[in-house]
């Protein structure tokens, strides 16, 4: 995968590099239908996704919590936590994704592990916990 696309992503911009070549190499790309569930609600988390393109929806106990859009994380707290996702993401629009597994999360550098804990903190202090964990 070209790191340009990787460092589109605003979580990864400041990725040096060296460190963007690094995770590009191991990045997969994916797509999404409409409709497709993307993670499901209990599941443990063994990925990070970073949508690319598109939108999805995310469901806890079937109700709407919350919209995820282009350069929007899925899965970073259950994937960093270690714990059960706590809600379902289904793709609303056709998407295209950026995946990266425990074990490419665990390659990054501690700023990188910083900057996504961040993420985590801030969704916490607006209240609405990573949607999908």
């Amino acid at each position: 995968m070209d790191p340009t696309r990787l460092t589109a992503i605003p979580l990864f911009s400041d990725l040096s590099p060296e460190e963007a070549r690094r995770l590009a190499t191991f990045a997969t790309e994916t797509s999404a239908g409409e409709g497709q569930i993307l993670m499901k609600q209990g599941d443990y988390s063994t990925e990070l996704i970073a949508i690319e393109e598109g939108t999805a929806a995310v469901l806890r106990d079937g109700k709407r919590v919350a919209s995820l859009h282009r350069g929007d994380l899925i899965g970073e707290m259950g994937l960093i936590e270690r714990a059960p996702r706590n809600a379902d993401v289904v793709a609303t629009s056709p998407m295209r994704l950026l995946k990266l597994t425990h074990w490419e999360i665990r390659r990054m550098s501690e700023d990188t592990l910083d900057r996504i804990q961040k993420v985590i903190d801030d969704r916490r202090r607006e209240g609405m916990a990573d949607p999908a964990r």
